[in-house]
């Protein structure tokens, strides 16, 4: 299979950290992992495209096996791959819970998130997953409304009030049990875009 242009753009913006020494890697990685610290911030937000680059070299290298640098303490050891845990939300978080950032595995499943924030999760889990649906109706199913495209638009328009209502109601709890956490700021199935999201200040 071909490589595809975001695939070849991503290992070619890889290089620079490809470059670094092992020990300027893990300063250049806990470094900003103090400037994360506190925040939920979104997945396409470019410091964070920048340290996910970073943390996929520094997993291939297993720079954080080696404590090569401090990392800021609030940073709990991740149980997938010991590096610090810095969880992704995603509107998948039912099946795959909080995704881990270093290795893609599963950081936190949803069981055993902490109890208090469960219960908004699942109502807000089970909205979602109505207003994705639209995007994957059968044929039955978009005959049975009169303009298909219309009702697309109308998803979209909810699947971008629903994620902005994650990011200010529901992420902030997260960094009662976490030191920053990042959030999916799309729906490509919907055509949702980052600038689609409008957030209150």
């Amino acid at each position: 299979m071909a490589e595809s242009l975001p695939d070849r753009l991503w290992k070619e913006y890889s290089l620079a950290f490809e470059e670094f020494d092992d020990l300027t890697l893990a300063r250049w990685l806990a470094q900003t992992l103090g400037q994360l610290q506190g925040r939920a911030w979104r997945y396409s937000h470019p410091l964070i495209g920048s340290y996910r680059l970073a943390a996929e070299v520094a997993h291939r290298r297993q720079i954080w096996l080696k404590r090569l640098a401090n990392v800021p303490a609030d940073f709990t050891p991740a149980p997938c791959c010991r590096a610090p845990s810095l969880p992704l939300f995603s509107r998948d978080i039912l099946q795959s819970g909080l995704i881990c950032q270093h290795c893609s595995e599963t950081l936190v499943p949803f069981e055993e998130l902490p109890a208090d924030l469960q219960p908004p999760l699942q109502r807000w889990v089970d909205d979602y997953a109505v207003v994705h649906a639209v995007a994957h109706w059968d044929d039955h199913q978009r005959k049975n409304v009169a303009d298909y495209d219309q009702a697309c638009d109308e998803a979209a328009a909810k699947a971008e009030s629903l994620l902005a209502f994650a990011a200010n109601q529901l992420l902030p709890r997260f960094l009662d049990h976490y030191a920053a956490v990042i959030w999916e700021d799309q729906d490509e199935c919907l055509e949702v875009l980052p600038e689609d999201i409008v957030l209150s200040k």
